[in-house]
C-alpha cells in the first residue's frame, strides 16, 4: 500500500456563521510525550500544512499545562505559520499541579473570571493575539450558563477569541448554553469503542441544529491495539477485514466511519507522527459500504441491530 502524496485535506464549516476548519484536526494534547526540538515542531506543523491539515487542538491543561507553551515556541520561531492555522483551546478544569500549587483539589472552574484569565493565559502561551476557538473543557456541575455566556461575549468583543463552544456536554447542557451565546462544536469523546453519543442524543441535537461536533479518541486512545481487550478484538479483526479488502490503512477506516455519521464529526489526530495524520487525512477520500459501516458498529456493541 503506497502512500498518498496528492492528499490535501477538506475543510467544513461546523455551522452557519461559525468556524471553517480542516475536516481532520491535529491533536496536540500528548506533544509534552513526542520528545520534539522547537525545529521538529515546527517541521510538523509544515507537513500537516501540506496535506491541508489546518487545526492545531489544544487545552491549557495539556502536558501539566505544558503543550501550549511548546506549540507557542513553535510559532515564535516561524511566526508565518499563525496567518495559516486555526487554534483551538479549552478551558474549565483546574489540575494539581507543582505550577500551580494552589490548586489544593482537582476541580472545574467556569467563572467568568477563570474562563478570561485562563483565554488570555492560553494567548500568551501559544504566542499569538487570539483563539480561533475555545471551548469549556468538560461540564461544571456549579456551571452558570449566561455568567459563561458573558464571559464568551466578552472575549469575543474583545477579538481574544473568534469561537467558543463546549466539549463534553450532554445535548441538553449544550442547548442550554447555546441559547445564550451561538456554539460552534461540542467536542465529544467517539470511536468504535465508545458509541455512547450516537445513542444518548448528543449527535442527534447536533444534527438537528446543524452543528458539527469534534470527536476526540476516535482510536480509542490506542485501546483499539490493546491485545487485552476482548471487545477491541472483536472490531479490530472487523476492521482489519475492511481495510485489507479496501486497500487502505486500518485507522483510515476506522476515520472514515466516524466520519460517515451524519451529524459531520471532525476527528482529532493523537500522535506526532505524520503518517499517523496522513492515514486520518486519507479516511476523508472514501466512505464505507452502509454493510461494512454496520458490521463495525456490530462488533463494537456486540450485538445485531434491533
Amino acid at each position: 500500500m503506497l502512500p498518498d502524496t496528492d492528499l490535501h485535506c477538506p475543510r467544513i464549516t461546523t455551522r452557519e456563521g461559525g468556524p471553517e476548519f480542516s475536516r481532520i484536526v491535529a491533536g496536540m494534547w500528548r506533544m509534552t510525550e513526542w520528545g520534539m526540538s522547537v525545529e521538529q515542531r515546527v517541521a510538523l506543523v509544515e507537513q500537516c500544512l501540506e496535506m491541508g491539515v489546518t487545526t492545531f487542538d489544544h487545552a491549557d491543561i495539556y502536558g501539566d499545562y505544558g503543550v501550549e507553551t511548546l506549540f507557542g515556541e513553535a510559532l515564535r520561531l516561524q511566526p508565518s505559520l499563525r496567518d495559516r492555522i486555526e487554534l483551538v483551546s479549552k478551558c474549565g478544569i483546574k489540575l494539581r499541579s507543582q505550577k500551580h500549587p494552589q490548586h489544593t483539589i482537582q476541580h472545574y472552574d467556569t467563572t467568568a473570571g477563570h474562563i478570561v484569565a485562563s483565554a488570555e493565559n492560553s494567548l500568551r502561551q501559544l504566542h499569538t493575539d487570539h483563539l480561533d476557538l475555545l471551548l469549556i473543557h468538560r461540564p461544571d456541575p456549579l456551571m452558570d450558563f449566561d455568567e459563561v455566556a458573558e464571559a464568551f461575549t466578552r472575549l469575543q468583543r474583545e477579538g481574544k477569541v473568534k469561537h467558543v463552544g463546549v466539549s463534553n456536554f450532554t445535548r441538553h447542557q449544550f442547548e442550554s448554553l447555546n441559547r445564550r451565546v451561538p456554539l460552534a462544536t461540542n467536542q465529544v469523546e467517539l470511536s468504535p469503542l465508545y458509541t455512547a453519543p450516537m445513542f444518548d442524543q448528543t449527535l442527534d441535537g447536533l444534527q438537528d441544529l446543524r452543528i458539527a461536533p469534534m470527536a476526540w479518541s476516535p482510536l480509542a486512545g490506542g485501546r483499539l491495539f490493546s491485545p487485552d481487550d476482548e471487545r477491541a478484538g472483536e472490531v479490530r479483526a472487523v476492521v482489519q477485514e475492511i481495510a485489507e479488502r479496501m486497500d487502505k490503512p486500518f485507522a483510515s477506516v476506522v476515520f472514515a466511519w466516524i466520519m460517515q455519521h451524519p451529524s459531520r464529526p471532525l476527528p482529532l489526530t493523537g500522535s506526532g507522527r505524520i503518517a499517523a495524520i496522513r492515514d486520518a487525512v486519507s479516511a476523508t477520500t472514501f466512505q464505507l459500504e452502509r454493510g461494512d459501516w454496520f458490521r463495525v458498529l456490530r462488533a463494537a456493541r456486540g450485538h445485531e441491530v434491533a
